[in-house]
């Protein structure tokens, strides 16, 4: 089982007091909230962690495509050492297959959305699609040499995603980021070596030229579109 539903189940567990006390669908809605008394740290602790941890596996289950009330009452069941309709071993199998087929359509999703927003980007006016599928646009052209494919290079940069949310950003032109371009995702090395010193351009990196199913981390997802506004400062 996943560290995810572990920590869910040990969630439901904190929680359970609470809900075990309902004994109706209609005795919920005239139920008041059940006073406790927290004498200690400890009592204050428990009782703070079930409030927030109880919220946590509320909201996560319901967007992710799980119901509550099944989740309760099986694990009511497992709790109290009575028979449900999945063996453990047999909840273990399905949950695996089941997550598995969340994840692939939520792939799907992505890789649909991120088609998508580079065919229409493609349309724009000033965009320029390369052979490779990498795309740009020129936002100031300079006059200076361009670097070869393995030149070092100073650059200021703005990355984001298709969302907008901004990753990464380095715009000091002071201390710009020094990058090799036979080191760096094939996207950033084709493109630049399209910029003359002193240009200034806004990439389309499609998934393929940049982190492809593997991501980056936490914060580039599989599959992502790439947009980088970089500024050519110079050649080493």
């Amino acid at each position: 089982m996943s560290k995810k539903i572990a920590i869910l189940l040990l969630t439901a567990l904190l929680t359970m007091p609470a809900w075990a006390a309902k004994k109706s669908k209609k005795a919920d809605k005239a139920e008041t909230v059940k006073t406790v008394e927290l004498t200690t740290a400890e009592d204050s602790a428990s009782y703070a962690l079930g409030i927030t941890m109880g919220q946590q596996v509320k909201e996560n289950l319901s967007k992710e495509g799980y119901r509550l009330d099944l989740f309760y009452e099986a694990f009511s069941l497992s709790l109290s050492g009575e028979k449900g309709l999945f063996t453990k071993d047999s909840a273990d199998i399905f949950l695996d297959s089941y997550q598995k087929k969340l994840y692939r359509l939520a792939i799907d999703s992505l890789r649909r959305d991120q088609i998508a927003f580079l065919e229409e980007n493609a349309k724009q006016e000033g965009v320029i699609t390369t052979e490779s599928g990498l795309q740009y646009r020129v936002v100031k052209m300079g006059q200076g040499l361009k670097p070869g494919p393995h030149s070092v290079v100073k650059v200021n940069y703005t990355g984001s995603l298709i969302t907008g949310r901004v990753f990464d950003t380095q715009t000091n032109p002071d201390k710009p980021v020094v990058l090799q371009l036979d080191r760096v995702i094939q996207g950033w090395s084709e493109g630049l070596q399209l910029m003359p010193v002193g240009s200034k351009f806004t990439f389309y990196i499609p998934q393929e030229l940049g982190y492809g199913d593997r991501g980056a981390g936490n914060v580039i997802p599989p599959y992502a579109t790439l947009i980088f506004e970089v500024e050519l400062l110079g050649i080493e």
